[in-house]
């Protein structure tokens, strides 16, 4: 079996049910107009001004210093389209609208978006269940950042924002989970009504707007205003633990019945020997696959099925395999698997 560098390929903290954790931390300029009023040449004045902060702090040198910058309007498409896939940057920002920028860590566990929907998008990404790790890399960057740069700050209502659902702290919080026992017993949408009540959302896993492919959602804080950045994380990371025991506990329900285990071998052997998949078909069988890999049913590593749930992805695997054409593409997805399937 192959092994990854990849964080996302990692197994963290409750890796059966949790893929990953990640903060997001929204900031604006005190002195400049919100992205959505601003021109391309607006934009690439906020993003400068930026990069010059970036570049000049000495307390930032950790966690930025290994970071490198890059302009989107000159990023080939199919790289955009990547990074969005591996939730580096939004559906939105991978469109590369003039004038938005992105700092990339090299490890790719810390991106910031410039001038998407707020001037600064902070992100910090970490394996498994991880917020605290994951907000400490966020509140770095922020806080060296924050020293050179002037926030828009208002001591009643925070940060400011320019959707009014971020003000606050502005902090966004959430966990990629693998709930396939869950949703094949209809409780994720009561499961959504339950916690939409206690501050959370639960929705696809590329956040407002997407489907639940491959069983994966995300789950995250709602409530930004009138709450501490502490309290958002404690809350999370308290109903993320009792969602990942209700789908164990679904997963042995569910596993115990023989067409279910039958599901999961015959997943197991199409992954291996199939010559020709699409991406929709091929996530499904990886999410079948996952579920016998933690279920101790099938052969393989967690670590081996969550780098290949994001790397089979359209656009990440046009880039590492150099096709471009549909029926290319399908028989590179099933060749990778099938390479890193191999006992």
């Amino acid at each position: 079996m192959h092994s990854y560098e990849k964080w996302y390929a990692q197994k963290g903290a409750q890796g059966d049910v949790v893929l990953s954790t990640r903060v997001r931390l929204a900031r604006n300029l005190a002195d400049m107009p919100f992205s959505a009023k601003l021109d391309p040449q607006g934009k690439e004045n906020v993003a400068h001004e930026i990069r010059e902060a970036a570049k000049n702090l000495p307390l930032a040198q950790k966690a930025i210093g290994a970071m490198r910058w890059i302009d989107m309007a000159e990023l080939p498409q199919l790289a955009a389209v990547s990074m969005a896939e591996q939730r580096l940057v939004s559906a939105a920002f991978a469109r590369q609208e003039p004038g938005t920028a992105l700092l990339l860590r090299d490890d790719r566990r810390v991106s910031v978006m410039l001038c998407e929907e707020d001037h600064l998008r902070i992100q910090a990404y970490s394996p498994g269940l991880a917020l605290d790790e994951t907000w400490a890399m966020a509140d770095e960057i922020d806080t060296a950042l924050g020293g050179s740069l002037d926030y828009a700050f208002d001591e009643r209502l925070g940060y400011l924002t320019q959707c009014p659902t971020n003000l606050g702290t502005a902090m966004r919080a959430s966990v990629l989970l693998h709930l396939p026992a869950l949703e094949t017993l209809d409780r994720v949408g009561r499961l959504a009504e339950s916690i939409s009540k206690l501050g959370l959302t639960i929705r696809g896993a590329f956040g407002e707007g997407s489907g639940a492919e491959g069983s994966l959602f995300q789950l995250s804080n709602q409530v930004t205003l009138g709450i501490s950045e502490r309290q958002a994380l404690d809350n999370l990371q308290a109903i993320t633990s009792q969602i990942a025991e209700q789908e164990r506990r679904a997963r042995k329900e569910l596993l115990q019945r023989p067409e279910w285990e039958n599901k999961v071998w015959r997943a197991y052997g199409i992954l291996r020997y199939a010559r020709l998949l699409d991406s929709g078909d091929a996530i499904k069988l990886l999410s079948l696959a996952r579920l016998g890999a933690a279920g101790g049913i099938l052969p393989i590593e967690i670590e081996t099925l969550n780098a290949l749930m994001t790397d089979i992805q359209p656009a990440t695997l046009c880039l590492a395999k150099q096709v471009t054409e549909a029926d290319q593409r399908d028989r590179a997805r099933a060749e990778m698997i099938r390479e890193n399937l191999e006992e």
